[in-house]
């Protein structure tokens, strides 16, 4: 045997142990197979010696180094119980990894603690990843499973397992967030979100607290998630299995009823929620027998808001939840109805008509309380044909109470799987795929195990069956396909024990049988289970307790279990009573009664039984168990129909303590969920496979002299020298495969072949090194000695020079201290004498600078007081004439816009209209008469108001001169008196003024010797305030700036979801277009994409004919097109104006005012003349409003008189000057107002100037100016404007765009809008603005794929923003050079900005979809270093399947750096920044260093020191790129740093306290956590690499834990934006004659100006 070779001195094996199953030991001596003992030395020291009755009988050997920290159990070398339960150990508690591989099944230990690897970056970093190249994880299982859903178009289930507490449902919970994640983007649908919401749905009603797990659920669940055919969600389906019904009515110590009823109680305070009447949880009999009412960091109340939520997420409204919560709180209610017993033998029962419990239930689920007070009490026999009302005891009744507080939730539980079952199916299309998870219970055993055991460990054994025989299929399919030579592996199956449950009078129809029979009891049923499986041939799997006669003993496939018989009856028929479901079924509450309502009124409820005391309904009843094995025979042919995928979760420890490894418990998981029988299937073949390259790489320092042929020729030859016995290993087509423990011998053989070159090398090292040392011993000897000898003599010449040079030093240096001495006194005097002069003059020249200083002020402060208050006049000047003159303007476009009205009837009259205008030309000129009498009137009230003004005036001078001549005052004593005590009162306060002023003077003085001293101290703080705020400024300055970054993010953060939402609304719009034209004719394809409504001057629209084209007369005017032919060839006709103005009157008119043509031509003759009238009711209405005003001057003139009867005085004389002055203005005002007035006689002017042109037929008319004007713009017709905007932008070939000059569409477009703006035609300015907005959003959506067509339309847009801008009317910006235009396009601006940002956004995001793929095997897995292999050799394990996809070929860094070259290429053809070139590469690099990052600390076979150089290299590649393009300035190169020191950390010596210290300082850039994770999973793949010890990690955790400042994270978001900066940079100026349009552009209708 050749593994008895490897029982040497110093291998290790595994004896067992009964605290920790198994401990390691080594081997002391060599074993011999005559001994009977084995010399151990265990791992604490101890010897002991292992009795060996066979070789047989050795203990397991250990695995080698090299496997420690396997993530697939199936790869290690030796496959046996204590390697499987030493990996999970060494990963869970060292590496604190909490998953594992075992072939196909994913072992997930339960941390007990939240660990950071379930956010969206994890989903990105596994998202399209091989399960192979990536870490386990539940995420990897996931992805499988999509894959292969996607790629063979096959369905797929996810199983998860386990017991109670080991994280089944957590798993669960994370599958589906993946599928939402991954399967979500397409449509953007809500599906996925209420996928996501029917798990706080389900947790409230299936979960509960149970002693192994505080979130236990208490059913099992088979989600089927539907799938599309582009991948994404579009519905889901849930089937639930065997919910435990019996704890709604009994919860065992330390646990809890169902989580939702404890938050119903906890928000008993809410207003809705006070009519259900509920209390604390302690009250209530359903929810306080286990004992525990709370759950530690659990808040019931949230927990409910989260449901609520989740329940409105579905669909369910409010008011049906209501309902829902209000027969939860009944069922609570119900459980503490108090039943009482009476009668002599206490043989009756009954319920006080006063129970409170009891009329609370009732009124809560709408039903008479008498009766279901009555009906719990009494049951209905039928005896003879008769029915009979029999009482029952009160514990009968009790038991009839809980059977309907079951029952009722029971069902509420099945109506609410239908519901969520409803809002998550979907009617759009039918799932083309689906992927299963299912949440099902582990195999159980307690203490006491009743019939829900019994049904969940049938479940598990008919799950381990279809395990056992699955991976022995796949073990199978992979000897095949490599065209093995193998025998059939047996595997144990657990048919038999299956067979005696569910065979021919198995338990489950000896079961049924027992329900069936009338006095059917427990101990019946058990005595049929001993005669039918013991009598006889006893059954191997069925036993009988040696003392109880009521159990029996089941050999599962798990574990031996012993089941009590008592209560498998009641439970397996669950029977409620007929009366109080039809109680139920006539409740007012529309859902208790739909959720007894049965289909054809058959007597019969899921999960149970209705008993109505006829025995013909009887014989029809479905049992528990029979209903049990139906679903689950449902499920296993779902589950059989697809590819499985297995996740088995372990409960580390019971006390749930984070990251406590309990082997003891870990092992009989293992044992129970199956994974070690998928390694006793994988041992029983070949369970390490190797390829033969790998198997060259690891072993050819065994191949001696055998390099010259191929590795699978050299693997051929060499094993049978290696390896004598063929029966262990064998020659697949692409791989080698050897039988358990074959890897360890080769790995002895290797070991010993290098410790033999290790030996002769260091043979001839150490004598080579031995010479060399004493060669250079010789040297140095001699060398020594030579220079000894001359040190001496040196010495002694030194000696004598040393004391001559003494006695020159001494002279020199007394001579030199005297002169130093003279020197010193001199100079100080004359500097004394220069800093008193110097004062001196500084002082007066301070007084000087001060005077002066004071005179400037002075001048300043008076000049800036003139002038503030010359410019505020003026602005109130000015403000006051634009009042005035918009007062005006108003007035002038209301008359304007009425007789453009009229106008506009006018001109719709025909040939025959001639005579009804000269009946109009008849009443306008009486119409003028009477104007002309009314102006004559006015011009008489004016003259006699001016007439009485003069005599006014004259009056007033008069009174004035009679004043003046009479005596002025007559003084009297009494006043003199007064005179006299106010000037002893002023001169009393003058005093007392001449002394305030005296003390004054002296603080002045003081005031100003203080000034003079705090001056130069204020200089000096003011100097130090100036540096602080120079400092502060910085700081706030890099604060805002930060903020403001923050703020740009989130505003693109929101306009990508803008954008997003916009494409959505798009494709809704399209759809909805394309079934609306279903039924409607074909337009013309030029109308099918229009941005602006046609302009009316169309000359393809009928509307565009005016009176002188339809007229019969020949038109004297050219045609438009005929007028632009000859403006080109006769410079002449330029100066005549633009052919658009030869129009008549009433056109010019009407183009003024904005008024349409075209509903011109639709007016009857009739509306003229109606419009006529209402210009003549309008001029009645302003001359009764003249003449109104006239009586109120009249009147105001009248009181005036009356106060000039009244002058006496000189004031009342000031007074009548300010009322004249008023009338004044009122006058003027008037004059003004009949001045508008004259404006009314427009209509019969353009009638006389109308009627004439139209009955000659060709008379000239007056053309409206228009404003000059500018020179170098391109005129573009109105008509000609949806063909401009399609053949620039919506409808250009992209090689067309590609040729054309930067920026040249933008350029073109302004030149037209500038043009349209000097016009003067500010809408039609802006109308041609925005349909060019909206076709760049068009060309965006349309090229969103092509990376050069994105930057030419991000060019055209920024270009198009910038000449807005600088045209725009703002002052900062609008230089003198630059006329702005008169229309406000600011909205327009905004809309350019935005869309330059999504164009940015779109580009960068074309980048990141082709780098996507590219980044991880670029940077990480490609091997551009020649000669360092970095591939690990390794055996492989089982997780690969035999569908899977092959490996791409190789990508290297090229690759990368072409999309990037392509990127740069795009933005400098359109001549795009340089700044916007290093924000885009830095969002580049930002993306390829956190994505290359990320799966970095999720691939443990990428730490190594080899890796570490080829990801240094790949990466300094990229870095090199960025700096010879010039692109390094925004931060490109800084992005990559976190990645570079990733690199540097594997190839850094990690030994001692000094390695650490110098990593925690070299590694700035990246977190603790990611630090941490590098070392923890540093795998070394060469003999001269060791792994990191535990003490240098705990270092370098205790350094980073005193440096860290922020959380830490592990992985890098990589979805993370950087906002984004257009810098504005005012364009040249652009003119028509610098712009060379080519012809292919076709827009030749286009005229320079």
């Amino acid at each position: 045997m050749a593994t008895l070779k490897l029982y040497t001195k110093g291998s290790s094996v595994w004896i067992p142990d009964p605290d920790s199953v198994w401990v390691s030991a080594q081997i002391l001596r060599d074993y011999i197979p005559a001994e009977k003992h084995l010399e151990l030395q265990v791992s604490d020291g101890t010897e002991v010696q292992y009795p060996v009755a066979s070789p047989t009988e050795l203990p397991p050997l250990g695995n080698p180094d090299i496997s420690e920290g396997e993530n697939d159990l199936t790869a290690l070398s030796f496959l046996h119980e204590p390697a499987i339960l030493h990996n999970l150990r060494v990963r869970f508690v060292d590496y604190c990894s909490i998953y594992t591989y075992c072939g196909i099944v994913l072992v997930a230990l339960n941390p007990y603690e939240e660990l950071p690897i379930y956010g969206q970056e994890v989903i990105d970093a596994y998202s399209g990843q091989d399960m192979t190249d990536m870490e386990p994880h539940i995420f990897s299982v996931a992805e499988e499973a999509y894959r292969t859903m996607t790629r063979e178009e096959k369905n797929q289930s996810i199983i998860i397992s386990g017991e109670s507490g080991s994280g089944k449902t957590v798993s669960a919970k994370f599958t589906m967030r993946y599928f939402a994640a991954v399967g979500g983007a397409a449509q953007q649908t809500s599906v996925e979100e209420r996928v996501l919401a029917s798990n706080p749905i389900m947790e409230s009603i299936g979960n509960a607290k149970t002693t192994r797990n505080d979130n236990s659920s208490r059913f099992g669940k088979y989600t089927e998630i539907g799938f599309g055919s582009k991948g994404d969600i579009i519905g889901a389906n849930m089937r639930t299995y065997l919910l435990e019904k019996s704890r709604v009515v009994f919860q065992a110590p330390s646990e809890r009823n169902y989580h939702i009823f404890y938050q119903l109680c906890a928000s008993r305070e809410l207003p809705e929620m006070r009519s259900l009447k509920l209390d604390a949880p302690e009250q209530f009999r359903y929810t306080s027998q286990g004992g525990e009412m709370t759950i530690p960091n659990t808040d019931d109340l949230s927990d409910l808001d989260r449901t609520r939520n989740a329940f409105t997420t579905l669909g369910v409204q409010p008011d049906q939840q209501m309902e829902l919560f209000r027969i939860l709180a009944a069922v609570l209610h119900l459980g503490n109805v108090h039943i009482e017993a009476s009668g002599r033998s206490s043989d009756r029962s009954y319920i006080n008509a006063d129970d409170r419990s009891m009329a609370i239930f009732s009124k809560l689920l709408g039903v008479e309380g008498s009766q279901m007070a009555h009906w719990l009490c009494h049951r209905r026999l039928a005896v003879g044909g008769e029915l009979l009302v029999k009482p029952m005891t009160g514990q009968q009744a009790v038991e009839a109470r809980d059977a309907l507080a079951k029952h009722i939730y029971g069902q509420l539980f099945t109506w609410t799987v239908q519901r969520l079952n409803s809002a998550l199916r979907t009617q759009r299309v039918k799932a083309k795929s689906f992927i299963g998870v299912l949440d099902i219970y582990g195999f159980e055993t307690f203490d006491r195990n009743s019939f829900e055991q019994f049904c969940i460990n049938f479940a598990n054994e008919k799950l381990q069956q279809q395990f056992n025989r699955h991976v022995f299929h796949l073990e199978q399919e992979e000897y095949i396909r490599e065209e093995l030579a193998w025998s059939r592996i047996e595997f144990s199956d657990n048919q038999q024990c299956i067979n005696l449950i569910e065979g021919h009078l198995g338990l489950f129809d000896l079961l049924d049988e027992e329900c069936r029979m009338p006095k059917g009891s427990d101990e019946n049923w058990t005595r049929k289970l001993y005669d039918q499986h013991l009598g006889g041939k006893p059954h191997p799997h069925f036993m009988k307790p040696r003392i109880s006669n009521a159990a029996f003993i089941i050999l599962h496939f798990a574990d031996t279990v012993q089941y009590e018989c008592c209560g498998f009856l009641d439970k397996n028929r669950d029977t409620v009573f007929e009366e109080l479901i039809n109680i139920l079924k006539a409740s007012q509450s529309e859902l208790v009664a739909e959720l007894f309502q049965l289909p054809g009124n058959v007597p019969s409820v899921t999960n149970g039984s209705v008993c109505s005391g006829k025995r013909t309904a009887r014989e029809h009843k479905l049992t528990v168990g029979f209903q049990f094995r139906q679903s689950l025979q449902m499920l296993m042919d779902t589950l059989n129909s697809t590819t499985p995928h297995y996740v088995r979760c372990i409960k580390p420890n019971d006390l749930k303590e984070p990251f406590l490894f309990d082997p003891m418990r870990t092992v009989q998981q293992l044992r129970a969920c199956g994974v070690l029988e998928t390694i006793r299937i994988s041992a029983a073949g070949y369970p390490s496979r190797w390829t033969y390259e790998d198997f060259f790489s690891r072993y050819r320092v065994l191949l001696r002299g055998l390099h010259q042929k191929g590795a699978q020729q050299l693997c051929r030859f060499a094993l049978p020298q290696l390896i004598p016995d063929q029966e262990q290993y064998c020659f697949g087509k692409t791989k080698v495969f050897f039988r358990a423990g074959q890897v360890a011998l080769l790995e002895r053989l290797r070991a010993e072949r290098l410790r033999e070159a290790a030996v002769t090398i260091q043979s001839w090292v150490r004598g080579w090194l031995a010479r060399v040392n004493y060669s250079r011993t010789m040297w140095a000897i001699v060398t020594i000695q030579r220079y000894c000898r001359g040190a001496l003599a040196r010495r002694q010449a030194l000696i004598l020079r040393y004391t001559k040079a003494a006695l020159v030093i001494q002279k020199t240096y007394r001579m030199l201290v005297h002169r130093h001495l003279f020197l010193t006194v001199r100079q100080a005097t004359v500097t004394i004498q220069a800093f008193i002069r110097g004062t001196l003059t500084r002082r007066k020249y301070r007084q000087f600078l001060a005077e002066r200083a004071a005179v400037l002020i002075q001048a300043q402060v008076r000049g800036w007081s003139a002038r503030k208050d010359y410019l505020r006049k003026r602005a109130a000047v000015v403000f006051m004439q634009c009042c005035v003159r918009r007062k005006a303007a108003r007035r002038e476009l209301l008359k304007l816009k009425t007789e453009a009205r009229s106008v506009e009837r006018y001109k719709e009259l025909h040939k025959g209209m001639e005579v009804k205008l000269i009946q109009l030309q008849l009443r306008a000129d009486q119409e003028a008469k009477e104007k002309a009498a009314l102006k004559d009137t006015l011009l008489a009230e004016r003259e006699a108001s001016t007439a009485e003004l003069e005599a006014l005036k004259a009056k007033i001078l008069k009174l004035e001169s009679q004043k003046n001549e009479k005596p002025l005052i007559i003084v009297d004593e009494k006043s003199l008196e007064e005179q006299k005590k106010a000037a002893e009162k002023a001169t009393r306060e003058l005093l007392l003024l001449t002394q305030e002023v005296a003390a004054l003077q002296k603080e002045k003085d003081t005031i100003m010797k203080d000034r003079d001293e705090l001056a130069d101290r204020l200089l000096d703080q003011e100097a130090a305030q100036k540096e602080r705020v120079g400092r502060a400024a910085a700081e706030e300055t890099a604060a805002v700036k930060s903020e403001l970054d923050e703020e740009k993010r989130k505003y693109q953060g929101l306009l990508r979801e803008f954008t997003r939402l916009e494409q959505r609304y798009d494709n809704l719009r399209e759809m909805s277009l394309l079934t609306e034209r279903r039924g409607h004719r074909r337009t013309d394809s030029t109308q099918s994409f229009n941005f602006e409504p046609l302009s009316p001057s169309s000359p393809c629209s009928p509307q565009s004919l005016t009176p002188l084209s339809i007229s019969p007369f020949p038109s004297a005017f050219p045609s438009p097109e005929e007028v632009r032919r000859s403006s080109v060839v006769s410079p002449t006709f330029e100066r005549m104006g633009s052919p658009w103005s030869l129009e008549t009157p009433m056109d010019q008119l009407m183009e003024k005012m904005e008024v349409a043509k075209d509903a011109a031509v639709k007016l009857k003759a009739e509306d003229l003349a109606h419009a006529y009238d209402a210009v003549r009711v309008a001029n009645k209405l302003l001359a009764s409003q003249l003449r109104s005003q006239q009586k109120q001057w009249e009147k105001d003139l009248e009181d005036a008189k009356l106060q000039l009867s009244h002058v006496t005085s000189g004031s009342a004389a000031s007074q009548l000057q300010e009322v004249l002055e008023a009338r004044e203005r009122e006058c003027e005002r008037l004059r003004a107002e009949l001045k508008e007035l004259k404006g009314t006689v427009t209509l019969r002017r353009l009638l006389s100037q109308v009627v004439p042109s139209v009955l000659t037929g060709g008379a000239s008319s007056m053309t409206q100016q228009k404003p000059p004007a500018i020179a170098g713009l391109l005129e573009c017709r109105k008509r000609d404007e949806a063909k401009l905007i399609k053949n620039l932008i919506t409808d250009i070939r992209s090689d067309v765009a590609l040729s054309l000059s930067p920026g040249l569409p933008a350029s073109i477009l302004f030149l037209c809008v500038q043009h349209v703006d000097s016009t003067g035609d500010q809408t039609r300015a802006r109308s041609l603005c925005g349909a060019a907005v909206a076709a760049l959003k068009a060309a965006l959506k349309k090229h969103s794929s092509d990376m050069k067509m994105m930057a030419l339309w991000l060019k055209n847009a920024s270009l198009l923003h910038d000449l807005l801008t600088q045209h725009s009317d703002n002052k900062s910006l609008a230089s003198d050079e630059v006329k702005p235009l008169s229309c406000d396009l600011s909205d327009l601006i905004s809309t350019l900005s935005a869309l330059c940002i999504q164009a940015y956004q779109q580009l960068l995001s074309i980048t990141e979809k082709r780098l996507q793929n590219l980044i991880v095997p670029a940077v990480l897995e490609s091997e551009t270093i020649p000669g360092l292999s970095s591939s690990p050799a390794k055996p492989g394990g089982l997780r690969k399947r035999a569908g899977s996809e092959p490996r791409a070929t190789a990508v290297t860094v090229k690759a990368v750096l072409a999309e990037l070259d392509a990127l740069l290429d795009a933005l400098t053809l359109q001549d795009l920044p340089s700044r916007l070139k290093e924000q885009a590469f830095h969002q580049i690099s930002y993306l390829i260093s956190a994505s290359a990052l990320n799966s970095l600390l999720l691939r443990k076979d990428m730490c190594c020191w080899s890796r570490g150089m080829q990801i240094r290299y790949n990466v300094s590649q990229v870095e090199d790129w960025l700096r010879g393009r010039g692109v390094q300035a925004g931060g490109a190169v800084a992005t990559l740093e976190p990645l570079i020191q990733a690199a540097q950390l594997l190839q850094a010596d990690k030994k001692t306290p000094a390695d650490a210290e110098a990593l925690t300082q070299t590694c700035t850039a990246l977190t603790c956590q990611q630090i941490v994770r590098i070392l923890t999973v540093y795998t070394p793949h060469s003999d001269h690499e060791e792994k990191v010890s535990k003490g240098f990690i705990k270092t370098v955790q205790r350094l980073l834990k005193g440096q860290s400042t922020g959380p830490s994270q592990m992985l890098v978001d990589v979805r993370r934006v950087f906002p984004v900066t257009f810098h504005y940079s005012p364009p040249d100026k652009i003119s028509s004659d610098h712009i060379a349009i080519p012809d292919c552009l076709k827009i030749s209708f286009l005229r320079r100006t």
